[in-house]
């Protein structure tokens, strides 16, 4: 990562804490008819993540869900996402959660998407065989829905 990218970062994540004592992401896994999931590359950070966000104030996290995976990959549900679990992220932020929905096959559809230059690649990956860059947490996540992992409480 560039040395510009990680001072944005840094005081990126800074600005978030100061603005908001909790703060609250939801993220999906978006899964195919293959068995494919999709992953996004975000241009600020390094790996492959699920798509998904933070919640803003007025939003549900299922509107917040909603909005992020249409902006970051182009998808809109048509059925209601499936609650998988809530984490903690403290690791990350003190105080920081996030809620991880499933959208099996069937349950979305593809539509325009702003990534507004968030988004660097999306990508459909084999669960049981992710690539490298997968960030921790996402990786956590794979073996926890497609590999029997275990769940564990932190994100």
């Amino acid at each position: 990562m560039s040395f510009f990218r990680t001072v944005r970062t840094s005081l990126f994540r800074v600005w978030f804490r100061l603005s908001r004592p909790m703060t609250l992401g939801a993220r999906g896994v978006i899964e195919n008819e293959t068995g494919q999931v999709l992953l996004v590359r975000h241009t600020y950070t390094p790996g492959l993540l699920f798509p998904g966000g933070g919640v803003e104030r007025g939003e549900t996290a299922l509107e917040a869900l909603c909005r992020e995976v249409q902006e970051e990959a182009g998808v809109r549900p048509v059925a209601e996402p499936q609650l998988h679990a809530i984490y903690s992220n403290h690791f990350l932020m003190k105080n920081d959660h996030v809620i991880l929905f499933r959208l099996p096959p069937g349950s979305w559809e593809t539509c325009a998407t702003d990534s507004a230059g968030e988004i660097s690649e999306r990508v459909w990956i084999d669960p049981f065989a992710p690539p490298e860059d997968v960030t921790p947490a996402t990786l956590r996540r794979l073996k926890e829905l497609f590999a029997e992992g275990g769940r564990n409480a932190y994100w």
